[in-house]
């Protein structure tokens, strides 16, 4: 990891701190408030913990991304958990052959940046 590189990374974390210590949920209440301020803690740390031996530029450079969508849309939604995807599974193929294999791919392919790493600490 370049420094250019790990000072931005220490800076989206420092930047997720800061946000959860000045989170207000939507509700208003105190202790939806804390319970909030904690995932919103508890995931920065998951996740960052998760990511810090990764050395592939690329790898870095999506995960970057993802932390800065997922603010992004915490701050706009106002909800820090991250946004499901509305389609049920396997809505639009059988439960067999190769549709199904097919429709698992472009699941994959299509979910969206700020879900890459949900699914895999949940």
């Amino acid at each position: 990891m370049t420094p250019a590189t790990r000072q931005e990374v220490l800076g989206l974390y420092r930047k997720v701190l800061q946000i959860a210590k000045n989170w207000q949920s939507a509700s208003g209440q105190i202790e939806e408030t804390m319970r909030e301020k904690e995932y919103i803690r508890n995931e920065a740390r998951t996740l960052f913990r998760k990511n810090k031996n990764v050395t592939d530029p690329e790898l870095i450079k999506q995960c970057i991304e993802e932390c800065e969508a997922r603010i992004e849309i915490g701050l706009h939604y106002n909800i820090p958990y991250p946004r499901p995807i509305h389609l049920p599974p396997m809505g639009l193929a059988h439960k067999q052959g190769r549709t199904l294999r097919h429709q698992e791919k472009l699941r994959k392919i299509s979910k969206p940046i700020y879900l890459k790493s949900h699914d895999e600490i949940s």
